[in-house]
């Protein structure tokens, strides 16, 4: 499988030119087989995804992680919809007893078009997402994690391989406890790749405890526990600048190299 990462900031997007490294856009990594391709979160990084799949009638599935405006702001210009025909998997969000579709951002209000004026064959998708994605092909499993209004963290496995991706999570909370640290160990426990937010450090507690996302410490010392081989921080605070993800990825590395972990900061078109 081919993971790549096409938004990795968080919170809002941040076009700025010392951003360029690392990128701007917000959350949406794809990860691709042979057969078939599953989007994780509509940020405006799915707008390069989507350029990208233009003219390829390979099967598209997009699930998310939750519903705040950096994931899911970049769907109405996701060049696939606008493809006559195009296969598209849209799995409805349940959260908090809660039922969302990306379609309701098509509502002729924000956005200038209808679900009916969309030409791809859009399939709104209401059965339960994993049974659905599993019986589609897609070895996955999720849990719910600790941030504010719910979300999601998903672990997928092809030919043997495992990738663990959590955008958003704040690992130790101030409130109440979704999943706990020994939870999140075993969740990515042995994985190939762990994608997780770090969007903090140290200096933005505690005026940002309760946020909803993790400290690189923290998810360092969860990568060393869980045993993964590599871990891509993400999730980039939209004031943290390429020089400052420098600094914070140089940390992360000194850090995880004595245990023999790979290390690195996500940035627009990360391929793994």
């Amino acid at each position: 499988m081919q993971i790549t990462c096409w938004g990795v900031r968080g919170s809002l997007p941040a076009p700025d030119p010392k951003n360029n490294r690392y990128g701007g856009n917000t959350s949406c990594v794809s990860i691709e087989t042979e057969e078939q391709i599953l989007i994780i979160d509509a940020g405006t990084g799915i707008r390069s995804l989507g350029h990208e799949l233009v003219g390829s009638m390979k099967p598209i599935y997009v699930v998310l992680t939750h519903v705040h405006s950096d994931h899911v702001e970049g769907f109405p210009f996701f060049k696939p919809l606008y493809e006559a025909s195009r296969p598209i998997h849209l799995v409805d969000h349940v959260c908090n007893n809660t039922r969302w579709s990306l379609l309701e951002t098509f509502d002729g209000f924000h956005f200038p078009l209808e679900p009916g004026d969309i030409p791809a064959r859009v399939q709104r998708v209401r059965d339960e997402a994993i049974p659905f994605l599993n019986e589609s092909g897609f070895d996955l499993s999720r849990r719910p994690v600790n941030h504010p209004g719910g979300a999601y963290g998903y672990r997928f496995s092809f030919n043997g391989e495992t990738v663990v991706h959590i955008p958003d999570n704040e690992i130790d909370p101030p409130g109440d406890v979704v999943l706990s640290f020994d939870e999140l160990v075993e969740f990515c426990a042995g994985a190939d790749v762990l994608v997780h937010d770090a969007q903090y450090v140290r200096d933005d507690l505690p005026e940002k405890s309760g946020w909803g996302h993790s400290i690189l410490p923290d998810v360092c010392r969860l990568a060393r526990e869980a045993e993964v081989d590599q871990l891509v921080f993400f999730h980039h605070d939209p004031e943290r600048t390429d020089d400052a993800l420098d600094d914070m990825q140089a940390q992360a590395r000194n850090t995880l190299s004595e245990h023999g972990i790979d290390c690195t900061a996500a940035y627009e078109g990360l391929t793994l």
